[in-house]
C-alpha cells in the first residue's frame, strides 16, 4: 500500500514535458513528431529557473517550435516557439499567450520541486536523528528511510499543497482552453488566406 502511495506521489512531480531524443540539445517538432504546450504566478520563492533556452537559435529556414531539454528546477521541457515571417495579429496573440504560459508553469514547478525537496531533506534529517543515525553510514552511503516513513511525508506534503495545486489547476485549465480556443481561430484564419490565395490565382 505504502509503495503504491509512493509511487502515485512521484509520478506528480516528475513535471509533464515531452520524451525527445537526448538531454542537453534543442528537437524541432517536425523532426521528431511532437506537440508541445507549456504552460498562477506563484510568488517568486527559492531560485528562479535558469533560461535554458538563452544561447540557441533555431536555424533560419525553421518554420516549428524547437523542444529542448528538461529544465533542472522545473523538470518541464522549454520551447522556444516559432515566429512567423508575416505573423498576423491573432497569431502573435497565440504565441505570446503560450509563451506567458509556459514562463507561469515553469516558475510554479520550480517553487514547488525546490520547496519538494527542502522539505523532503528536512524529514528524512528529522526521523534519522529521532533514531540516533547519521545522514551518511560507515561507507559513506546516504541514509534512507524506508516506503512506509517517506509515504508519511508524501501525504503530509500532498495534504498541505492542496488548495495550492486546486488553484493550479484551474487555471491550468483555463489558460488551456483559451490558447485551444484562439488555436482554433488561428487554423481558420490560415484555411481563409490560402483560399482567398488560391482565388486570386485561379482569377489572374
Amino acid at each position: 500500500m505504502a509503495t503504491a502511495v509512493v509511487r502515485r506521489v512521484l509520478d506528480r512531480w516528475r513535471g509533464g514535458g515531452v520524451v525527445v531524443a537526448c538531454r542537453g540539445r534543442f528537437f524541432s517538432t517536425a523532426a521528431e513528431g511532437v506537440s508541445s504546450t507549456e504552460g498562477p504566478g506563484e510568488e517568486a520563492a527559492l531560485p528562479p529557473p535558469e533560461n535554458r533556452t538563452s544561447g540557441f537559435s533555431p536555424p533560419a529556414h525553421s518554420c516549428h517550435d524547437w523542444i529542448g531539454p528538461p529544465d533542472q528546477y522545473s523538470n518541464l521541457r522549454p520551447v522556444i516557439f516559432h515566429i512567423p515571417k508575416h505573423e498576423s495579429p491573432l497569431e502573435r496573440r497565440l504565441r505570446e499567450l503560450r509563451q506567458e504560459t509556459q514562463a507561469w508553469n515553469q516558475q510554479f514547478w520550480t517553487n514547488q520541486n525546490i520547496l519538494f525537496k527542502k522539505e523532503k531533506e528536512e524529514f528524512v534529517h528529522s526521523r534519522l536523528k529521532t533514531k540516533g543515525l547519521e545522514l551518511r553510514d560507515e561507507q559513506g552511503q546516504k541514509a534512507m528511510l524506508d516506503a512506509e516513513e517517506m509515504a508519511e511525508f508524501y501525504k503530509v506534503f500532498l495534504s498541505k499543497n492542496f488548495k495550492k495545486h486546486q488553484h493550479y489547476n484551474r487555471d491550468w485549465y483555463k489558460r488551456n482552453f483559451t490558447i485551444t480556443f484562439i488555436m482554433g481561430q488561428v487554423a481558420f484564419e490560415r484555411a481563409w488566406r490560402k483560399l482567398r490565395l488560391k482565388k486570386r490565382k485561379t482569377e489572374s
